[in-house]
């Protein structure tokens, strides 16, 4: 099987000849990976099943402020601290609920994505190819007026959070579209709901006002016939079904701490295919490199059984993780035997 044919095999519930595995990183962590195995294409070694383009604007230095960087909605993200992955926002764009109603947010590029999503497809090989859209709506709205803020106006002002929520809706739909030109197999939406126990909305809020224009992004990926996947920090218990109902193929990130891999192996077979659960908070940066490998085998046992898995760290893989765990999680990858 190639690489592609192995993960929609696992998105159909099928049992590939391996389970298809994908690994990514943080910067200062590739880096390691880089100067540990002296090897400047390190990330080629690892075989990755899933080929990603990423059809949001790369940040850009901001100009009389040190490690502050600027996204394409002119967000402005300060580095300086111990977060330099993705930073805190440096201020808000947003300022009160008027502002909220009537914010229009910048056009996309049309012929930058026309662009990534050519490349894509010109360098994915036997890949699963996704377009990824990040910062979809709940992330994209509080990095513009404050989580605290967005949180309150979903409570205060509903109408002037569901004009915003529709307006980037339909700027991730302008962006999906045009990837759906290309024969990419999937979209995959980025937007974090969760905490470590329950969401930080709560599901009824969700349901109100987050889900309608989920449920549409959704829709235009599954009436071209593509697979849905989602990237989600945090416990989605409460709401999986939900997602499931309204389209989802894949759930990206599985967290053992969160989810009992043996009870949402049950729960989920035939209806939704985990990524993740090699967890980036309590094994990887914590076990002995045997105790990785054999973590990582176990956990492809049990969720990879009859497919509806893709074996992968819950996150990108953050910089205090040992290169040798790395190397023992992607050896346990590779030992899988073919069938």
């Amino acid at each position: 099987m190639t690489n592609r044919e192995r993960v929609i095999a696992a998105i159909k519930h099928e049992q590939p000849d391996i389970t298809p595995h994908n690994v990514l990183f943080t910067k200062d962590m590739l880096q390691k990976m880089i100067a540990y195995t002296g090897n400047a294409d390190y990330i080629g070694t690892i075989n990755n099943h899933i080929a990603k383009a990423s059809l949001t604007k790369p940040q850009i230095p901001f100009k009389g402020r040190n490690e502050c960087f600027v996204d394409e909605f002119g967000v402005i993200w300060d580095k300086s601290g111990k977060d330099k992955d993705i930073g805190v926002v440096a201020e808000y764009q947003i300022a009160d609920a008027d502002q909220l109603a009537t914010y229009t947010p910048p056009p996309i590029d049309g012929e930058f994505v026309h662009s990534l999503c050519r490349q894509l497809m010109e360098t994915k090989t036997d890949n699963f190819a996704v377009a990824s859209i990040g910062f979809s709506l709940f992330e994209r709205a509080w990095s513009l007026c404050g989580m605290e803020n967005l949180l309150c106006y979903m409570l205060t002002e509903p109408e002037a959070v569901e004009s915003l929520f529709a307006k980037l809706a339909e700027r991730n739909l302008q962006k999906a579209g045009i990837a759906l030109e290309y024969g990419i197999d999937g979209v995959i939406y980025g937007d974090d709901w969760g905490q470590q126990k329950g969401m930080i909305m709560g599901r009824p809020l969700w349901l109100k006002l987050i889900k309608p224009y989920i449920a549409a992004m959704y829709s235009e990926v599954k009436a071209k016939g593509k697979y849905v996947l989602h990237h989600s920090c945090g416990d989605l218990s409460e709401i999986l079904d939900d997602l499931i109902g309204i389209g989802l193929d894949v759930y990206q990130t599985f967290q053992p701490e969160i989810y009992d891999i043996h009870e949402y192996k049950e729960k989920l077979r035939g209806r939704l295919t985990i990524w993740g659960a090699i967890s980036t908070q309590a094994h990887l940066p914590f076990k002995t490199p045997g105790e990785v490998y054999d973590i990582t085998k176990s956990t492809i046992e049990i969720l990879g059984k009859g497919g509806g898995y893709i074996a992968a760290p819950t996150h990108e893989v953050p910089g205090d993780v040992p290169p040798v765990n790395i190397e023992a999680m992607v050896r346990a990858f590779k030992d899988q035997n073919i069938k």
